[in-house]
């Protein structure tokens, strides 16, 4: 593993402090180039949909999500690394998402229910799982029988997610889109 990879990813699942605040600071600089609304917006997140943003960093996608969501909807902003969730609360109490709210994951366990949330997604940060199974044995369980998963690739080849998704036995793709995968949860009763 090169420095790059254990400064900001390639299986070391919690990144090193100084390395959170630097991807915070250039994921603020990035959301002022690239608006991400669009992409939001693709994702089918409803109101009143329990959404899971998974490995949210900090934050940026919140304050859209908690608006597709509306005030029926719920949004759990759910992030192993203490400084993600320290930032989820800052801009949760910022820009008043009533529906938003910080969820400390530990190790591969989140302390959400069974069959939680209607919609989970977890960008840019894939690539950085020590243990996809697992990761995706705690998203399959919780997501809703009719639920979706969005993923993307983050600094992985789209072959190495599609591989890590079908090698876990508990999703089946069902988009293949440009920026990123949406999967259904199998041998869901």
């Amino acid at each position: 593993m090169n420095l790059l990879e254990k400064t900001f990813g390639g299986g070391i699942d919690r990144m090193p402090d100084f390395s959170f605040r630097i991807m915070s600071f250039l994921f603020k600089l990035r959301d002022i180039f690239t608006p991400f609304d669009r992409k939001l917006n693709s994702f089918g997140i409803q109101k009143g949909n329990t959404v899971i943003d998974y490995g949210c960093g900090p934050g940026s996608y919140l304050k859209k999500t908690s608006e597709l969501a509306g005030s029926e909807g719920k949004v759990y902003a759910a992030d192993i690394h203490e400084l993600a969730i320290e930032s989820v609360n800052k801009r949760i109490q910022n820009q008043e998402l009533a529906n938003v709210k910080a969820v400390k994951i530990n190790n591969y366990s989140c302390p959400l229910p069974d069959e939680t949330a209607d919609v989970i997604y977890a960008l840019d940060m894939f690539h950085m799982v020590k243990e996809p199974q697992r990761f995706l044995a705690e998203l399959h369980r919780l997501i809703k029988k009719d639920g979706k998963l969005i993923i993307d690739d983050g600094h992985q080849s789209r072959k190495k997610s599609l591989q890590k998704l079908s090698e876990s036995g508990l999703w089946r793709t069902t988009e293949n889109r440009k920026g990123w995968i949406a999967a259904l949860p199998e041998k869901k009763s």
